[in-house]
Order: structure tokens, then sequence, then C-alpha cells
């Protein structure tokens, strides 16, 4: 939509600069402007948010930006097209800041035998699995997905991504009443090669970081909300290598069922793992947990969420468990505009442990 305005505008622009008394500089002006517009896209997603709780036995009492993220897309030909992200967020001393989020170039490729839409994002680009999850549980607003959460990556790295459906496409009704994204019919996959640290650290050893999903949709005319999905990790933690020391490895696994219709969506995954990308451990910690999403849709535009999360961040030591429960209401304006209102808590299994918790109202801003 933002897309056909700018064009539209450029256009009106073009036609009036035709009109008597142009100079022919400024026609020819307006028309280069009309070829760069041409393709380019504008897209933004902000969540501004009122927080209540407390965490490290700190009270707060806030009204902030979460996060905010501008994204300018350009179609460059029938087969190459371009991406930039940049990406806002609150430092550790409160100040807002803006980094690169993506910057990649996509290559996309015709349709190679049960291989439909297979693509290729190289740069700065999307990791084998968060988006993929984030278009099953739509509420990254309220936080990051569980992998994430837990510390063992972020959504963005350096390297490339080659991506694709498998076997076709599941149903038009489908796509229009539940869900368009990642609409293979027979499942979708994603695999790269990274450098390991994440978009916001800088490479610090020469290793690289093997990521690869396998999404299968196993019966798509009888219950194509139904899906199953692998990742694994393999590499090394982005630490530097010295004499008397070595990256810790970095080997991680997760399965998730996940099953979605027009009233519900609901997601269980197990994740197991030794080491993280930041390879701040000097040990190669191994460590497991699992997570449960529910997205209830009863009536409307009204929406009710819950979801737990477990994990054993070190399996060698002893009640260090914690588990997370968020639940919460919220209302969909229409194109991924939310508001939500939910209740964040955190148990620590060891004594004398800070467990945080908050309220929060966020609301979810895109266009």
């Amino acid at each position: 939509m933002f897309r056909q305005k700018l064009c539209a505008t450029a256009l009106i622009m073009l036609g009036l600069a035709s009109g008597a008394g142009a100079e022919e500089s400024d026609v020819q002006g307006i028309a280069d402007l009309v070829k760069l517009l041409s393709g380019v896209s504008v897209e933004g997603l902000y969540y501004l948010a009122y927080q209540n709780g407390e965490s490290n036995g700190a009270a707060f009492n806030q009204f902030t930006v979460t996060r905010g993220a501008t994204t300018i897309k350009k179609k460059l030909t029938g087969n190459l097209d371009s991406r930039i992200t940049l990406d806002t967020y609150q430092d550790k001393d409160g100040n807002m800041q803006v980094r690169l989020k993506y910057a990649y170039a996509l290559f996309k490729f015709a349709d190679l035998g049960p291989l439909t839409k297979p693509n290729l994002e190289f740069g700065q680009v999307h990791n084998a699995w968060l988006d993929f999850e984030e278009n099953l549980n739509l509420y990254r607003l309220q936080g990051t997905m569980f992998i994430e959460r837990v510390g063992v990556f972020n959504s963005a790295d350096f390297g490339f991504t080659a991506a694709g459906l498998l076997g076709g496409q599941v149903s038009d009704d489908y796509q229009k009443s539940v869900n368009k994204k990642y609409p293979g019919r027979y499942g979708s996959f994603a695999l790269g090669l990274y450098n390991g640290g994440g978009y916001a650290a800088v490479e610090a050893n020469k290793s690289k970081v093997f990521q690869g999903r396998l999404t299968v949709r196993p019966l798509p005319d009888v219950v194509p909300g139904a899906q199953i999905s692998y990742l694994v990790i393999l590499g090394k933690g982005n630490k530097p290598e010295t004499d008397t020391t070595t990256v810790p490895d970095w080997q991680t696994s997760l399965v998730m069922l996940s099953y979605e219709q027009q009233l519900f969506a609901v997601t269980g995954q197990y994740l197991t793992g030794k080491g993280r990308n930041k390879g701040d451990w000097s040990d190669a910690v191994t460590y497991n947990g699992y997570s449960v999403f529910a997205e209830l849709k009863p009536t409307g535009m009204w929406r009710i969420i819950a979801r737990m999360d477990q994990l054993d961040p070190d399996k060698d030591v002893s009640d260090n468990e914690n588990t997370r429960i968020i639940a919460g209401v919220g209302y969909d304006f229409g194109h991924r505009n939310l508001l939500l209102l939910d209740y964040d808590a955190v148990n620590f299994k060891a004594a004398n442990a800070e467990d945080p918790s908050s309220v929060n109202l966020t609301m979810q801003v895109s266009f």
C-alpha cells in the first residue's frame, strides 16, 4: 500500500511538471524520481509500552518504546530484491539507540522440482529459525521467542540464508483465513552459514556457524495447520581463540510441534544444547528446557495468550532451573496492529533468588 502511494505521488508530480511552463530539466527530474521509487516500499514496526514491576530487587514504573524497526525494500530486477532495516532500542543507560538490523540482497530462483520459491539472502540476514517462529507466535511485542530469550542467539547475523517451500503451497482458503506465511504444502526449510555472533557483535574468530531448519506439514489436505519443525546449530561461540584458550563449542537442537486454525494457535517446543553465540560460557555448559504457547481468538478481534518457559541453564548444577509464566489479553486492530495487556513473572528455584515480575501494556504499531 505504501509502495503504491509513493509511486502514485511521483506520477502526479510528473503530470504537473509536464504541464504548461515546465522546464525540460524539471520533467526529467520527476521522471528519474518515478523510476527510483518504482518497486520501493517502506515498513514500520514499533512497540510502545507502559511497564510496572520489579526486577533485580528494584521497582520500575515507566512509559517506554521497547523496540522499533524501519524497513526499506526495493525490487531491483525480476529476481533480485534488497532490504535494509534500522533497529531502534533502549540501551542499559536508558538512551535510545539506532543500529543496523538487516542489510541484504535477496536472490529469488525458479522452482526446482519439489523446491518451491527458493531464495537466498546474502549480507546481514535473518537466521534460519526466528522469522519462522514469529509468524506462528505473533506476540514478539511481549518479548523475544524462547530460544532467544534464554540467550542462545538473536534474530539476525552476517552470512547467508537459503530458504524455500516444499511441494507447492497449501490452499488459498487456508492462507487467507489462517496464515499466509511459510505456506509450503509439505513444509518449508531454511539453512545458512553465519559469523555466529549475531548482528550486534563483531566476528571474534575465524569459525563459522551452521544453522538448519526443516519444517514438515504431514497432512496438508486434512490438517494443514499441523507442522513439525526441527532446528540444528553447529559451530563455535563468538570468542577469540588464543594460545591458552579455545573457542567453546556451540551445538543446539530444538524440535517444535505447532497447530494453527482460525480460532487458535498452539506451539510446544523442546530445546537442548551446549554453548551459545556469545561464547562466554567457558566450559560450554549444557542446558535444556521447553516452552508452550497458546493464542485463543474467541470473538472478533479479541485475543487471549498464555505461555510457559522452563529452562535448566546448566545441567551440571542442581536447583538452578527457572520458570517463566506469561498471560495476557489483547485486541487486534488488523494488519498486525495489536494492543496487549499481559502479566510476566519468572520464578527461580534457587534459594534467595530475586523473582522479577511485571504488568505491561504494549501497543504494536505496524505499517
